[in-house]
C-alpha cells in the first residue's frame, strides 16, 4: 500500500451499518489510518466542522441527507468546512442514470457498489496523485468535470483550446 494512506483520515458516510462496516474493514485493509463513520450527510457535515478529513466517501443514497445534498453543501455552502474536500461518492445500479446530478454536484470520483478494494483503493489513489483542478462558473463550483471526455469533446462546455473535430 502506499504510504501515504497511513496518515490519511477519511470520513465515510453511509446510513447502512453493514455497507459501512464493508467499507471501513476495506480501507483498514489497505493501510488508511483513521476511518471515521457517520450515517448520513448531515452527520458527516457536522463531522467535518468537528475535524477535517483528507477526503469524504458516501453513499448517494442516504437519509435524511444525501451524498448529493451533502456534496452540494460541502462546495457551496457558506458554513463549509472546506469547499474543496475530495468527495468519492458510492453509488448503485440504480443511481447510475443520476450520476449525473452528483457530477454537477461536484463529486471528485465515483465507486460502484459492490464496492470492491481495489476499485476503492484506484479512486483514493487517483485524488491523492491526480487531484483535479477546481473550476468556477456562474452555476458550478467543483472539479473539473471534462477530465473524463474526449479530446474532441464538442460541447457547449468545451475549453477555447480544445480542438473540435467535425
Amino acid at each position: 500500500s502506499m504510504p501515504a494512506l497511513q496518515s490519511l483520515d477519511i470520513l465515510l458516510a453511509d446510513d447502512n451499518p453493514n455497507m459501512r462496516a464493508i467499507v471501513s474493514a476495506m480501507l483498514k485493509s489497505v493501510g488508511v489510518g483513521r476511518v471515521r463513520e457517520v450515517d448520513d450527510g448531515a452527520a458527516a457535515h457536522e463531522a467535518l466542522k468537528a475535524r477535517p478529513a483528507d477526503m469524504a466517501i458516501v453513499d448517494f443514497r442516504m437519509l435524511p441527507v444525501d451524498g448529493v445534498t451533502f456534496t452540494q453543501l460541502i462546495r457551496n455552502a457558506e458554513d463549509s468546512p472546506n469547499p474543496y474536500l475530495p468527495i468519492i461518492m458510492m453509488t448503485g445500479h440504480s443511481e447510475k442514470r443520476r450520476v449525473t446530478e452528483a457530477r454537477d454536484a461536484g463529486v471528485t470520483e465515483f465507486v460502484t457498489k459492490p464496492v470492491n478494494a481495489p476499485a476503492l483503493l484506484a479512486r483514493i489513489e487517483s485524488v491523492i496523485m491526480r487531484p483535479r483542478a477546481f473550476i468556477r462558473s456562474e452555476d458550478y463550483f467543483g472539479p473539473d468535470r471534462r477530465r473524463t471526455q474526449p479530446d474532441n469533446y464538442a460541447g457547449p462546455f468545451r475549453r477555447s483550446d480544445d480542438s473540435v473535430i467535425d
